[in-house]
């Protein structure tokens, strides 16, 4: 386990994706974006993605320069090609269009389409909380050759891990409320991060080819046929099959339906709802009613007394308090992780080690 300060994590994720080909400031995003995602105690949509992302630019799976184009705008309604660029820019811009529309309108349905993966979706919705704004979004992902998450009842893969999200501001100065989730048990990259680092899964989050309950990572192999399961079972499940609709069909690239052409890109769909809360109601009326509510859930009794009761948002908000002062943990497989894309990227293992020093 080593630990590296967030800035030195960035620029060498930077130096890494130029020498793959990109350049700023893509690259700087790209990077900044998945270090946030670190902080944040996401490890699973950070520098451990590297290798993958290096893999998909030599494929021509990523295109690289790409910026989000609107291809339709009816006012409230837009419509954003992604041109499958990295999701770290595209979902950005995407999320800035859509608030701009929002400030114009009261409200903004922005449909993105076709971007690569992009990222950790709750840095969108953080993004829309900071301008005052409610958001609501709903991720699917097509191109996968193989999905990875069971319906409830089911022993078969059907679905990725689908996020959704919804960001609730709290007024000047204060925390907003960050729902942001897959609706499978756990996120497939933290089953990537247990087989880099040897780990068990924790009980009841996946199954076996033949629907039987496993802890081991390894089945979740494409050839072995594993599932993660949905959470909450029916509800997770429901929820998952809502967000393959709505930011599949509803965007207009497509959902996991057979007749979808696959790859072994990672092409994410976002459907986003922006709203203008003062468009409905007095502003600070209800940033009060949001803070007394908070507080007010705040202030149940724990049933640990060692564990306050938290909101959504906080637990990233620790990580990342903590982390920014004592750098962000790197275990030995995750950091040979993002040498082994150094090295994809022609860049020395030397020339890496300076740069996280």
């Amino acid at each position: 386990m080593r630990l590296i300060q967030p800035k030195n994590l960035r620029a060498l994720l930077a130096a890494i994706l130029e020498a793959a080909g990109c350049k700023p400031p893509e690259t700087d995003l790209v990077a900044e974006h998945m270090v946030g995602a670190n902080l944040a105690g996401h490890d699973s949509h950070g520098a451990g993605l590297i290798p993958l992302y290096i893999e998909h630019l030599h494929n021509r799976l990523i295109n690289a320069g790409q910026h989000a184009e609107i291809v339709r705008d009816d006012g409230a309604m837009l419509v954003i090609e992604g041109h499958m660029g990295f999701g770290q820019v595209i979902a950005r811009e995407a999320t800035e269009l859509a608030i701009d529309r929002a400030r114009s309108q009261g409200v903004c349905v922005a449909a993105l389409r076709n971007s690569h993966h992009i990222g950790r979706v709750g840095a969108w919705g953080e993004m829309c909380a900071a301008a005052g704004l409610v958001s609501i979004h709903y991720i699917n992902v097509v191109g996968h050759r193989s999905n990875f998450v069971a319906p409830f009842g089911g022993r078969d893969r059907r679905f990725a891990t689908n996020p959704y999200c919804c960001a609730i501001p709290a007024g000047d100065g204060e925390e907003p409320l960050v729902l942001d989730m897959a609706t499978s048990k756990i996120a497939f990259g933290k089953v990537r991060l247990a087989a880099i680092r040897g780990q068990d899964l924790a009980p009841g989050t996946i199954i076996d080819v033949d629907g039987r309950p496993s802890t081991d990572p390894g089945i979740m192999h494409p050839e072995l046929n594993g599932a993660l399961l949905p959470f909450g079972e029916y509800k997770g499940y429901g929820l998952a099959l809502v967000c393959e609709l709505l930011a599949g069909a509803l965007t207009g690239y497509g959902t996991v339906q057979p007749q979808t052409p696959r790859s072994d890109a990672i092409t994410n769909n976002m459907l986003m709802i922006v709203i203008d809360p003062a468009r409905l109601v007095d502003g600070p009326w209800f940033a009060h009613e949001v803070r007394a509510l908070i507080d007010y859930i705040r202030a149940t009794r724990p049933t640990d007394e060692g564990l306050p009761v938290l909101i959504p948002g906080d637990p990233e908000r620790a990580r990342r308090r903590a982390r920014e002062e004592a750098g962000i943990p790197m275990p030995g497989a995750v950091w040979e992780n993002v040498l082994r894309g150094a090295d994809m990227a022609g860049l020395s293992r030397a020339a890496i080690e300076d740069l996280a020093a």
